[in-house]
């Protein structure tokens, strides 16, 4: 999936992946819908993003 289509999906910008995979800190609301977007459960959450606070 591009980084256009992750964002459309999870309807976030592409500016905001492009941050998150850079390491960059975004939202949890932000991160929720990225996992959904991916068709995880919010409990692989770590799966996605690793450690989470």
């Amino acid at each position: 999936m591009s980084k256009a289509e992750l964002a459309r999906k999870a309807n976030v910008s592409p500016i905001t992946i492009a941050r998150i995979e850079k390491g960059l800190p975004c939202r949890m609301e932000t991160k929720r819908k990225i996992i959904l977007a991916l068709g995880f459960n919010l409990a692989d959450k770590r799966k996605i993003f690793g450690e989470l606070d």
